[in-house]
């Protein structure tokens, strides 16, 4: 019986000096959307808690997620600043969640996503993303679901490509597997 390999790898809160190499893990696992620093940056400088950058055992970053509150069903576009988080924002949202390849199947996903959504996002109803690259069944094991939605969402949700889907959880019954 082979044993698997441990991959060694810890989420912590991104700094400043982050994101350069968090753009180019997001260069290889979005090569079609891609985005600038500064919508990175801006984000973990806005909300902090919901910024995490997952590192390997040199200290270079692997992953990172990069979440915030939203006015319900109105995320950003692709690629678009915020300006600052609304102070009306009922809705969480994961902007991204990124992984390199060669870190994925170890359960590192299911830690940030565990701590993201069982601290952060359980102050609202809901959290909302767009899903891409066909990754609906993932995120359907942490109850996110397609709700109805409308023609300037789906707009904005077209912004990610053609396989771009709007998901969307009630954080209230989400069960951690």
């Amino acid at each position: 019986m082979e044993a698997k390999i441990q991959i060694k790898a810890v989420w912590r809160p991104l700094s400043a000096g982050d994101i350069v190499s968090l753009v180019q893990v997001a260069d290889k696992v979005h090569p079609d959307l891609p985005e600038s620093d500064e919508v990175f940056a801006e984000r973990a400088r806005l909300f902090p808690q919901g910024c995490q950058g997952l590192f390997d055992e040199t200290g270079e970053i692997c992953g990172y997620i990069i979440s915030h509150p939203i006015r319900n069903c109105e995320p950003p576009a692709l690629n678009q600043l915020l300006g600052e988080i609304r102070p009306d924002a009922d809705q969480y949202y994961i902007h991204d969640l990124a992984i390199l390849p060669e870190f994925r199947g170890y359960g590192l996903a299911n830690q940030c996503l565990h701590e993201i959504l069982e601290t952060v996002a359980e102050r609202f109803a809901t959290t909302g993303l767009v899903s891409v690259y066909g990754t609906g069944d993932f995120w359907g094991r942490y109850g996110f679901k397609t709700p109805v939605i409308d023609e300037v969402l789906e707009g904005k949700v077209q912004g990610y490509g053609d396989d771009a889907i709007y998901l969307e959880r009630k954080n209230e019954s989400w069960i951690y597997e």
